[in-house]
């Protein structure tokens, strides 16, 4: 689901050092058929969709809904990030929480794309919902997303079996949440 609440969508084009994060356009088809047809892009996400189906199945404009950017290097769409509410999801730390997805094509894998693009996007996810938890979950065979989650302040909140794979589901503490159970942001200040 892609529910973010009454977030007014789509945001103004969001600018990192090299990206652009932006709603889909027309343009973006061809890409988002790579994306989703790389047996390379979904070594860990149950595998590719036959491209055949995809290029009969998608629209003409691709996942243009709240919460779905389109990662723009130069012009280009090199990945999609995605920010979508829980509403059922398999473990229940999880559910209501916004939770973040990123998907990248592999020639723009090793250069920091993702942590700029998904950094830039939960600092806009901060100014829009302020303080609203987020969650990631990965495979923890997936080395580059463990390091990704880690990077962008992802903690630990459980390991779990499902699709007979070791999971992964990490929360990002909110910017007013306290950093210790227990703790009040006026005792993490003295």
């Amino acid at each position: 689901m892609s529910d973010l609440g009454c977030v007014e969508w789509p945001p103004a084009r969001i600018r990192s050092a090299r990206l652009v994060l932006r709603a889909s356009e027309a343009r973006d088809r061809a890409a988002f058929v790579e994306l989703l047809a790389s047996p390379e892009v979904h070594t860990y996400l149950g595998g590719p969709r036959p491209r055949a189906e995809l290029e009969r199945e998608l629209p003409a404009t691709p996942e243009r809904w709240p919460g779905s950017f389109v990662v723009d290097l130069d012009g280009a769409m090199i990945g999609q990030v995605l920010l979508r509410r829980n509403t059922e999801h398999l473990r229940p730390a999880a559910v209501g929480k916004v939770d973040l997805g990123y998907l990248f094509l592999p020639s723009a894998w090793g250069r920091g794309y993702a942590a700029e693009a998904c950094a830039a996007a939960l600092d806009w996810l901060d100014g829009v919902l302020p303080g609203e938890p987020v969650v990631l979950a990965t495979q923890t065979a997936n080395a580059g997303s463990m390091r990704l989650a880690a990077k962008l302040g992802f903690t630990e909140v459980e390991r779990f079996r499902a699709w007979d794979a070791e999971q992964w589901l990490g929360r990002r503490r909110g910017p007013h949440e306290p950093h210790c159970a227990g703790e009040s942001a006026q005792t993490r200040h003295r």
